[in-house]
């Protein structure tokens, strides 16, 4: 079955082919299948993107026609509502996420908060009356005048393709940017659909959005390192954030960096059915295989109830469906490559030689034999551990017992990470009073959830620097500029 014949990139307005016309396979990870090839762009693909770009930003009114750029992001949502269904099977079939995510944060929401973004740039007030003042004896009248930063490159991951590309260019886009996305290469085609419905289906002008798959690192490089780019927005690993610091260091060029995390669920002493709910929090980490960077893959349960919390994770991790992506009865499908499958197992092999208390799965499901598939796996271990300190990025849930609340505290805190978190105890105000203790981003109180278009998404520390979404994340894609002139 070929779900996309003419996947093409997007540069100065044309679809075209990769220079050399050079193209990759494009593998589905639920069956080892080739389901097709992508285009391959090279670093003169990449330098000719910029260049559009740039221009673009340049020489056209782009970053100063509001009109214009809300009527863009709504003729995108509006064309790739119209190829809905194209879409979801594409996603599915590449990233291997569950059908069912796709009609929610995988793909029907981030295409329709497109519509949200073009409102929010009606509305935003892009001049800010500072009044008049004496300055050094003269009468001024002082104001703010906010502008798109410039050329932005969007790098984007595989783990939820649609989300992240969507908003890294539709809050770019609504600002006034120009942008290059260079996509993941195990999700292209999410990427290049995109690309094609911008060419085909708005009135984008020529070089205001590009579109970039390949399968090394080259392409990468180039869009950070250009001068002609102005901001980098990139989300994935954070070894690879601080690679991108490193060399838009010597332009102080500006960086938006969303990277990984490890975050903790912390279960207060005064839950009700604490076991229950600790154990059914434990399983959460098989969503989508565990590929999500904001996945709660440390479980804090008070230790006089570890040993049924541990009985409570395992009977609900066996009860997790999982296997083939397209069947809306599973929560969890495979893990998006092999190159993926053999990191989670090298974890979960360090976990086991390191003395964590394996408590269930640990290795791949006997009844899938095709595909990268892992079990619903869970470790008692010890919080310093390399298994509570590292991104697995998988299936795998880190129980640890904690003393008493200021000890649950500090366990959760104890990381590099702080992109996440939950707190669920049985008052909300107790349990409030220990989310303002932890150092994340975001954080879900008692089953709050928080992931919305107008809420700020990022982290602490080394989850990285700015925020998605929201006026924060528009603002990420912003200059202020302060005008003065004197009053008659």
């Amino acid at each position: 079955m070929t779900l996309y014949r003419d996947a093409r990139l997007l540069i100065d307005g044309e679809l075209v082919e990769a220079t050399g016309r050079g193209r990759f396979d494009n593998e589905n990870p639920a069956t080892e299948e080739i389901l097709g090839q992508a285009p391959n762009a090279t670093a003169e693909d990449a330098r000719r993107a910029i260049a559009a770009a740039r221009r673009a930003f340049d020489e056209t009114d782009w970053s100063r026609n509001h009109a214009l750029r809300a009527r863009c992001l709504r003729q995108l949502r509006d064309g790739l509502n119209a190829r809905l269904e194209e879409l979801r099977k594409i996603t599915v079939a590449e990233v291997g996420c569950p059908i069912f995510m796709t009609y929610g944060a995988a793909l029907n929401d981030p295409v329709n908060w497109l519509g949200n973004y073009a409102d929010f740039l009606e509305a935003y007030e892009w001049r800010r009356d500072m009044g008049i003042a004496e300055v050094m004896g003269q009468r001024t009248q002082r104001w703010i005048e906010m502008e798109a930063a410039g050329v932005v490159a969007a790098i984007t991951p595989w783990n939820v393709p649609n989300d992240i590309n969507l908003k890294k260019i539709g809050w770019a886009l609504a600002a006034g940017c120009t942008v290059v996305l260079k996509a993941a290469p195990s999700t292209s085609w999410c990427a290049n659909f995109l690309g094609e419905v911008a060419a085909t289906a708005t009135d984008l002008p020529r070089g205001v959005f590009n579109v970039l798959t390949a399968f090394n690192n080259d392409v990468g490089e180039v869009l950070t390192s250009d001068r002609r780019v102005d901001l980098v927005g990139f989300t994935g690993s954070t070894a690879v954030g601080k690679r991108i610091l490193e060399v838009c260091a010597p332009q102080v060029k500006r960086a938006q960096l969303e990277l990984g995390g490890k975050s903790a669920a912390i279960v207060l002493p005064d839950m009700p059915h604490l076991p229950a709910v600790a154990g059914a929090m434990g399983a959460v980490v098989c969503f989508h295989a565990g590929q999500g960077c904001a996945i709660l893959t440390r479980l804090l349960v008070p230790k006089r109830e570890l040993d049924a919390v541990v009985d409570a994770t395992q009977q609900a991790m066996q009860n997790v469906k999982y296997g083939d992506p397209f069947d809306p009865q599973n929560i969890m499908g495979p893990l998006n490559s092999a190159i993926q499958r053999e990191r989670v197992e090298g974890h979960v092999q360090k976990a086991l030689a390191d003395g964590a208390k394996l408590v269930v799965g640990g290795g791949r499901p006997k009844h899938l034999p095709k595909g990268y598939y892992f079990e619903p796996t869970a470790f008692v271990a010890d919080e310093d551990s390399a298994l509570a300190q590292n991104e697995v990025f998988g299936p795998v849930q880190t129980i640890i017992g904690y003393e008493d609340e200021a000890d649950a505290i500090r366990i959760a805190n104890n990381s590099r990470y702080g992109l996440s978190g939950a707190i669920m105890g049985g008052d909300v105000e107790r349990a409030l009073s220990v989310a303002r203790r932890i150092r994340t981003g975001t954080l879900s109180v008692c089953g709050g959830a928080y992931y919305n278009w107008d809420v700020p998404f990022g982290g602490y520390k080394e989850s990285g620097i700015g925020r998605e979404h929201s006026a924060i994340g528009f603002e990420e894609h912003l200059e202020s500029k302060t005008i003065a002139v004197p009053v008659r």
